[in-house]
């Protein structure tokens, strides 16, 4: 019986670690916890595995998963090329997606980023229109006048149909909203949680990149 007792054990150890490493290497079900697109979206750089966030300064959804996904987002490898884009469904959004380009042409998102989230999500301003954008900016040392020369320039105009026409593709309907490569599309609502988004994206980089290096 002592001989056998440490045959017995490892045996037990070889099942644990079977069990750890299913519970580790989590199956997602395409069409159950993520969505593939009908056909592949171009992608901003072929080199490296893109996950777009599509998202609204207005929603307040999209303003709890900002930290998440911020957090998330500081721990990607080299080969992944995550960047947002504000999606533009009506008036209004199309308004605050001119802003998030405005900013960004005036070399100001890091700074302006969380300040619109807060002002929009969490305050509720009315922030509907050039000229209060305009005053906004300037609380924050932005001079109105550069303002906006950036939110009507030509290149931030095209900027925000580009968003337009890229929701289109992606076949959204809602936000926040993870595309992966082009090719998936993760929601809240099929996911379960933002926590649970972020696994399917990371499943899904895994899965594009396996593919990449067959």
């Amino acid at each position: 019986m002592r001989k056998s007792l440490p045959l017995v054990m490892w045996m037990v150890l070889v099942c644990l670690g079977f069990v750890a490493q299913g519970a580790m290497a989590e199956e997602f079900v395409d069409g159950k916890d993520y969505q593939s697109l009908p056909s592949q979206v171009p992608v901003r750089d072929s080199s490296k595995i893109e996950v777009v966030e599509l998202f609204w300064y207005g929603c307040p959804h999209c303003y709890k998963f900002d930290p998440l996904v911020s957090k998330w987002e500081h721990q990607l490898p080299e080969d992944v090329d995550f960047w947002q884009s504000p999606a533009a469904f009506n008036r209004t959004w199309k308004l605050h997606a001119q802003t998030f380009y405005a900013a960004e042409a005036l070399g100001v998102s890091d700074e302006m980023h969380q300040p619109l989230f807060d002002a929009l999500a969490g305050q509720h301003k009315p922030l509907n229109s050039e000229d209060s954008m305009a005053k906004f900016f300037a609380q924050y040392g932005i001079e109105e006048e550069k303002f906006r020369k950036a939110y009507n320039s030509f290149s931030v105009k095209s900027k925000v149909q580009q968003a337009v026409s890229r929701g289109a593709s992606y076949r959204v309907s809602g936000v926040p909203v993870l595309i992966v490569n082009g090719k998936y599309r993760i929601e809240p609502g099929q996911a379960g949680s933002f926590e649970r988004m972020l696994k399917i994206a990371d499943f899904l980089v895994e899965k594009e990149r396996a593919a990449q290096g067959s």
